[in-house]
């Protein structure tokens, strides 16, 4: 009974590493999303201290919304990318010293799970059982914790990405041009406000932070950003500049 259950604690480390990878996705959506509400709406407020007209806010908030999408996929693109090939990178090199050098392999892996608290003889049987498995996957899991079947995709990273952002930056964009002009300010900033209060308590909820103070931090970033471009979209407005 004991051996069997040491069998399968590499498949219940998988389950534990692919749980971790979900957190981190559904993270990374919240960050995205955050980014997304908050961009958005210091573009938006600004341009609204300066003009009340719809034309100009539509312009300015679509061009806000499309332009930080494509730079958050581009980004997480590019960061996604690096990831992925360096983890096939280890993948083929463990791969080819599978093939060249067998039994070194498999001495290496017996003694991974001997430091993780096995006795020799349980490690070696450990060892060889799931080497005569799945060799490649025994040795990822074991030795660098990671899945053949789990490599991240670039695309999917950039779609998700972008679609995080624009879900987070259609908020600010119909809040500040559904009301009517006189409240148009006030309405964006207590929706952008309290959207915000949210991802933050969200985030420190995955994290398993303190969500008060997380959401306190996120909200007071927010209400800086937009009292800064409020104002000097105000100052811009007034000067004449703009007209």
């Amino acid at each position: 009974m004991k051996q069997s259950q040491d069998v399968a604690r590499p498949r219940e480390l998988s389950h534990t590493g692919e749980i971790a990878q979900r957190l981190n996705w559904l993270r990374a959506g919240v960050l995205g999303a955050n980014d997304g509400i908050v961009s958005v709406a210091a573009v938006v407020v600004g341009v609204a201290g300066a003009t009340s007209g719809t034309g100009p806010l539509l312009t300015a908030g679509m061009s806000a919304l499309v332009g930080g999408a494509i730079s958050m996929a581009l980004g997480e693109y590019v960061s996604v990318s690096s990831q992925s090939d360096s983890q096939k990178h280890m993948i083929a090199a463990k791969q080819a010293e599978l093939e060249s050098a067998p039994q070194e392999s498999l001495a290496r892996l017996t003694r991974v799970y001997e430091e993780k608290g096995l006795s020799p003889a349980t490690a070696a049987q450990v060892a060889s059982e799931l080497t005569g498995h799945d060799a490649l996957g025994a040795h990822l899991q074991a030795e660098l914790n990671l899945d053949e079947d789990e490599v991240v995709s670039p695309w999917h990273a950039a779609f998700a990405s972008a679609i995080a952002f624009t879900t987070g930056a259609i908020l600010p964009l119909l809040a500040i041009l559904l009301p009517p002009d006189s409240i148009r300010v006030p309405v964006t900033f207590v929706a952008v406000l309290l959207a915000l209060a949210v991802t933050g308590w969200i985030g420190a909820t995955i994290g398993g932070g303190s969500r008060l103070k997380a959401a306190a931090r996120v909200v007071a970033g927010g209400a800086l950003a937009l009292v800064a471009t409020f104002l000097v979209g105000s100052l811009l407005g007034s000067s004449g500049l703009i007209g």
